[in-house]
C-alpha cells in the first residue's frame, strides 16, 4: 500500500514537472509574446519575464522588436532624363505592435523588402540624374513615406531609408567627368582674368603715380636688376630707354610718296659715252627716222643702165 501510494506521487510529481515545464515560458527582454489559445488570440501582449501558458492548447509566439537593418537590392532602371541607373538602399524598421505583426501579415520582413524594392524603382523613374546624385535626402524621404504608408497596418514602424550607392555606365561617368573638368577649366580661365583685370587697374595707379616723379621709375628699375642679379649672378642686365626704341621706329617707318616727290631731289645720272658701234648704229636710227617723217627720196622712171635679161 505504501509502495503504491509512493509510486502515485512519484507520478504525480513528474507529470507537474513535466506540465510546469511545457507551460513555462521565457520572453527575453528586446522580445513580445503573443498567445494564440486555440488559434484565437488570448489576452493581451506578455511582457518579458517569465509566463506561463496552457500545454497543448496555448501557442505563444516571440516577436523581436528590436530595430531590423534590411538591405534592399540593388534596382536597375531609367531616370526621367533617360539615363540608366542601378540603385540600392538599405532600410531601419522595427515592430511596435506585435499582434498585428502576426496576424496581419505573413512574414513582415519580407513584406517590407518587397515593399522597399517597388518603391525604390518608383522612386528611379521620377527623379531625374542630379537629385539622385545631390539630393539624396529629398529621396530618402520620399522613399520612408512610400514604404510606412502600408507598413502602418502591419505594426512595422520604418525609422530610416537611405540610399547607398547610384551606379552609372561607364559612357556617363566620362561624359560627367568632362563636365566637370570643362567647369573647372572655365572657372580657372574667369579667376585668372579677373586677377589680371585687377593687376592691369594697379599697375596703371602705378603708372600714373610714377609718371608724376620720373625718380620712382628710375628706382624701380634699379629694384628690378637688383632682382635679377640675385636669382641669377650670370646674366648681365643693361637698362635701355625706350624713348630710343620709339625714335628707331619712327625712323623706319615708310615715308608717303608724295612727301617723297617733294622733298627728294630728282637724281642726277651722267651719261656715259657710246661706243662707235653705238653711235653708228644711233646715226642709222636717227636717219630712217627722218626718212619716215620726210618720205622716201625721188627716184627715176627711167633707169639709166637696162636691166639684165631674165635667165
Amino acid at each position: 500500500m505504501v509502495e503504491e501510494l509512493v509510486v502515485a506521487v512519484v507520478s504525480a510529481a513528474s507529470a507537474a514537472l513535466v506540465y510546469t515545464m511545457a507551460a513555462a515560458k521565457v520572453v527575453k527582454q528586446y522580445e513580445r509574446g503573443v498567445v494564440f489559445r486555440l488559434g484565437r488570440l488570448h489576452g493581451g501582449v506578455r511582457d518579458p519575464g517569465f509566463t506561463m501558458i496552457v500545454p497543448a492548447v496555448d501557442r505563444l509566439r516571440k516577436v523581436n522588436m528590436q530595430i531590423v537593418t534590411m538591405p534592399v537590392p540593388a534596382q536597375e532602371g531609367i531616370t526621367r532624363d533617360n539615363v540608366t541607373v542601378r540603385v540600392d538602399a538599405v532600410v531601419y524598421f522595427r515592430v511596435v505592435d506585435a499582434p498585428n505583426a502576426i496576424i496581419n501579415v505573413e512574414d513582415y520582413r519580407f513584406a517590407v523588402s518587397q515593399m522597399a524594392q517597388t518603391s525604390l524603382r518608383s522612386i528611379i523613374g521620377k527623379s531625374d540624374l542630379d537629385d539622385l546624385l545631390s539630393n539624396r535626402e529629398k529621396l530618402n524621404q520620399g522613399l520612408e513615406l512610400m514604404i510606412d504608408s502600408p507598413a502602418i497596418g502591419w505594426g512595422v514602424q520604418i525609422d530610416r531609408v537611405e540610399i547607398k550607392d547610384v551606379s552609372l555606365p561607364e559612357a556617363m561617368k566620362r561624359s560627367m567627368a568632362r563636365q566637370a573638368e570643362a567647369d573647372r577649366e572655365r572657372r580657372a580661365r574667369v579667376i585668372n582674368a579677373d586677377a589680371e583685370l585687377q593687376a592691369s587697374k594697379k599697375l596703371a595707379e602705378a603708372a600714373g603715380v610714377m609718371s608724376k616723379e620720373p625718380a620712382a621709375l628710375q628706382l624701380r628699375l634699379l629694384q628690378t636688376v637688383v632682382a635679377v642679379a640675385a636669382e641669377k649672378n650670370s646674366t648681365l642686365v643693361l637698362p635701355f630707354p625706350v624713348e630710343l626704341l620709339r625714335f628707331l621706329e619712327r625712323a623706319q617707318m615708310p615715308v608717303p610718296p608724295e612727301q617723297g616727290r617733294a622733298q627728294a631731289p630728282a637724281p642726277v645720272v651722267e651719261a656715259e659715252k657710246p661706243d662707235k658701234f653705238e653711235t653708228s648704229a644711233l646715226e642709222s636710227e636717227s636717219e630712217s627716222e627722218l626718212e619716215l617723217e620726210l618720205g622716201p627720196p625721188a627716184v627715176d622712171t627711167e633707169p639709166t643702165h637696162p636691166l639684165p635679161p631674165a635667165a
